[in-house]
């Protein structure tokens, strides 16, 4: 075993900490040690976990170094507290489920777990993951900036370098936009890809697990985990086609988002990309307003139970659960309807293309914890049930980061993960900054 303390460096990368921990040059203790000691020094300002407990930590960790080394042997992982773990709580945010341990993992800790990860804690999660309402986690890179939400937590403690792999979920804009906001890579995988049992359920038609990493490569390997299809995995940029959508919702954006939008698009063509622009069909144009019917509907029957065994729960869940928009079944339905035309639609015009680039966010992290910020460039992607895989290495006039989106067809993560990657090196060669 190496004698020489792990830095904050060394801890960042899932790649990193599996090779050596397999390798023999540094065990699952030592790394665990490391981000509990970056954890002390960063958690008192970032306040990313609402539950965390060292002697666990390093009893995992133990029990890793003791069995086979699996591909994630010594990995920290930031758990989103609306993921059930056997060990902790899963307290939802939610009075009436603090310190609930539900004595079983979700399927996604489990294949973690057996992989060699080590779970370092709950990381702060908006309540139920269902609201845009703020809470005590803020942004590492600014302290004064949300993180974003509802994932701000797990997304905050990667960022950090406080867990190497962040796990959290998507509903909206919950994975997609805190990564842009922290400056980190982030992955909303192709619904239903990997299991969603064990997460608190919002809407079944849009919930996805969610995923944070400071190095590309650490997808690559947690697509093997999760037994992800196989697709085409470009090996250069030139000569692919990239389509820049700017979407039906384009107005939201601030002009930092569209200047890295720009700034993206010269560099993917000086790395020898065609970059055209790419108009989605007219039918996209009802997609936001189908989504936010979806999730009322489906939020009405996800709450209910909540709504009446909950005294003083937030007056958002009564709402849903009430159906005070008054959402019939007749919109409903015509809801349902336009988001499967969509996504045949999607198949038709990314033939086009092999990639469509679209913002990670509408601008740098908004000022301020009360809110998490907008989600509307994301949930459009959320109900197209597409892979999206959010690239950092832009910056806005701030300083703050802004994301990149790269989207491909469904079950196609694999190629999303290698343009992404690919696109993430060149604009951070060398770091730009938007005007």
């Amino acid at each position: 075993m190496s004698d020489a303390p792990l830095t904050p460096a060394d801890c960042l990368t899932a790649s990193a900490i599996a090779a050596d921990v397999m390798a023999g040059t540094r065990s699952a203790l030592e790394v665990a040690e490391a981000c509990l000691a970056i954890t002390a020094a960063r958690e008192p300002e970032v306040q990313a976990f609402e539950y965390l407990d060292p002697a666990l930590v390093r009893a995992q960790a133990r029990a890793v170094d003791a069995a086979p080394k699996g591909p994630l042997a010594g990995v920290t992982v930031a758990v989103k507290d609306v993921i059930a773990t056997k060990d902790m709580p899963t307290g939802q945010n939610s009075p009436r489920y603090a310190g609930c341990q539900t004595g079983v993992d979700a399927a996604c800790v489990d294949t973690l777990r057996q992989a060699g990860a080590i779970m370092l804690g709950k990381a702060v999660t908006t309540e139920f993951a269902a609201t845009n309402r703020g809470g005590k986690t803020r942004n590492p890179l600014d302290p004064r900036r949300t993180p974003g939400g509802s994932s701000s937590g797990s997304a905050a403690a990667v960022a950090a370098g406080m867990a190497s792999i962040g796990l959290g979920t998507q509903t909206g804009g919950s994975t997609i936009r805190p990564a842009s906001f922290n400056g980190i890579w982030g992955w909303k995988p192709t619904w239903n890809t990997i299991s969603r049992e064990g997460l608190k359920l919002y809407s079944l038609t849009c919930d996805t697990l969610g995923l944070y990493a400071r190095d590309v490569a650490d997808f690559d390997l947690l697509a093997d985990v999760f037994d992800l299809d196989d697709a085409p995995r470009p090996d250069t940029l030139r000569g692919l086609r990239i389509g820049l959508c700017r979407t039906p919702v384009w107005d939201r954006t601030e002009p930092s988002m569209r200047d890295a939008m720009e700034q993206a698009a010269m560099i993917l063509r000086a790395e020898g990309a065609e970059v055209i622009t790419l108009d989605l069909p007219e039918i996209f144009n009802g997609l936001k307003d189908a989504h936010s019917v979806i999730l009322g509907r489906e939020g009405r029957t996800a709450f209910l139970n909540e709504v009446r065994n909950t005294p003083g729960i937030h007056d958002e869940f009564v709402a849903l659960a009430e159906n005070r928009r008054q959402i019939t079944p007749a919109e409903a339905r015509a809801a349902y309807g336009l988001a499967d035309a969509c996504r045949a639609a999607l198949d038709d015009v990314m033939r086009g293309v092999d990639v469509i680039m679209t913002p990670s966010a509408c601008g740098e992290a908004p000022m301020g914890l009360e809110l998490t910020g907008d989600a509307s460039m994301n949930s459009l992607w959320t109900v197209l049930q597409v892979p999206v895989v959010s690239a950092p290495g832009l910056l806005g006039p701030a300083g703050m980061p802004l994301g990149i989106s790269f989207v491909t067809r469904r079950y196609t993560d694999r190629t999303a993960l290698a343009v992404a990657g690919m696109a993430g090196e060149a604009f951070s060669r060398p770091l730009a900054a938007v005007a």
